[in-house]
């Protein structure tokens, strides 16, 4: 059994985006890493190879600026970079620039590959979500934050990415999954409210234009303390971390008593915390 990781990044340097983290926490469990880099000079492609593993396969691609609606573009790379995997991979392994696994994982993530590698109908894996907000010690537990998500795929070229590239379909159906027991720690709202603004900033700039003609920028718009639920984070960081850990600049603290709902959503809060069921959620995968 072989598996192939596959990202793609653009202006990590200047997003601060820990792709060297993303790349690092999956390449004990992948056999190959294909970083399709973006147009940019920001020394984006330097920052990869310092990366230093023999795994790693660099390629390049200049973004369509005519896709960036809806952040189309992200979906358009990630296939282009999935296309890069080749046929011997059975298992295609899928990161974002924000995006890690714990080192726990790896093993359970390995062996439901091997499980399922003979078993056509098991089109992906579906893991479970950590979104972590403001500092490395909230997440967002409420329903506004998808808690489940596709990110290893068979390697069946007819399976693309879906919409801004969050999950996948095949042939325009759902693709078929089973659920392991395996993290994604998201970062990707970790971030100073500095750092936060100049992100979105070259968001709407280059993968959400139809924000540019809003009357308020989303750079104004941007509040840490605008959120409707968190929890305190009571656990590890996967090791690849433990540098931006150290190195944290900034300090927030917040409200995690305070619940902004409608009463709708109370109530599906409640009932999702007291049954781990979450009623009319939308799946962008189907589980077999």
């Amino acid at each position: 059994m072989k598996i192939a990781g596959f990202t793609i990044i653009k202006n990590a340097v200047k997003n601060d985006y820990p792709i060297v983290e993303a790349i690092r926490s999956i390449l004990p469990v992948v056999d190959t890493m294909i970083v399709l880099v973006g147009d940019c000079n920001d020394g984006t492609e330097e920052l990869v190879r310092s990366i230093g593993s023999d795994k790693i396969r660099i390629h390049h691609s200049i973004w369509d600026p005519g896709l960036s609606k809806g952040g189309v573009v992200l979906a358009a790379e990630t296939d282009k970079a999935f296309d890069l995997v080749g046929p011997e991979y059975d298992w295609a392994f899928y990161i974002q620039a924000d995006e890690c696994v714990h080192e726990q994982y790896h093993a359970n993530i390995i062996e439901a590959c091997k499980k399922y590698k003979d078993d056509k109908r098991v089109e992906g894996l579906l893991f479970n979500y950590l979104h972590f907000y403001g500092t490395f010690d909230y997440v967002g537990d409420s329903r506004k934050w998808y808690h489940k998500e596709v990110r290893i795929i068979r390697n069946d070229k007819s399976i693309r990415s879906y919409r801004d590239a969050q999950g996948f379909r095949k042939n325009g159906n759902k693709v078929q999954v089973k659920q392991i027991d395996a993290y994604i720690y998201h970062y990707g709202w970790v971030k100073s409210p500095e750092q936060m603004k100049e992100k979105i900033r070259n968001a709407t700039s280059n993968y959400w234009t139809e924000y540019q003609d809003k009357p308020v920028s989303p750079v104004d718009l941007f509040d840490v303390n605008d959120y409707d639920s968190l929890v305190k984070f009571t656990g590890t960081h996967p090791s690849v971390m433990k540098e931006r850990l150290e190195h944290k600049s900034w300090t927030i603290e917040l409200d995690t008593t305070r619940k902004k709902f409608s009463l709708k959503d109370r109530i599906l809060y409640w009932f999702e915390k007291t049954t781990g069921i979450r009623p009319f959620d939308f799946k962008n995968y189907k589980v077999i």
